[in-house]
């Protein structure tokens, strides 16, 4: 897979799986969507998924106030897949 691991080094940001998302979604315009805490990591992503994709990124980085605050993609009709980016994983309990 693509080289990445200068981005990664702060951060887990799944790379590997937003790029095999991508391809498989066939999409064709992205919009990733940062909290302010890596919002001086944006470019630096949108770049690294346009030279390993045929996508081209939109970047949010309005105020966002947890994984239910999407940005208002009523303005974007054309995009075709929404990445949101987040500081904490979300824990799920194992089914029984």
């Amino acid at each position: 897979m693509a080289k990445h691991r200068h981005i990664e080094s702060e951060y887990e940001l799944e790379l590997d799986k937003i790029l095999r998302e991508i391809k498989k979604q066939r999409a064709k315009l992205i919009c990733l969507q940062f909290p302010r805490g890596l919002a001086n990591k944006a470019t630096e992503i949108a770049d690294f998924i346009e030279t390993n994709t045929k996508a081209k990124c939109l970047i949010w980085i309005g105020p966002t106030f947890g994984a239910c605050d999407l940005p208002p993609l009523d303005l974007y009709p054309k995009v075709d897949l929404l990445i949101h980016f987040g500081h904490t994983e979300w824990k799920f309990k194992k089914r029984k």
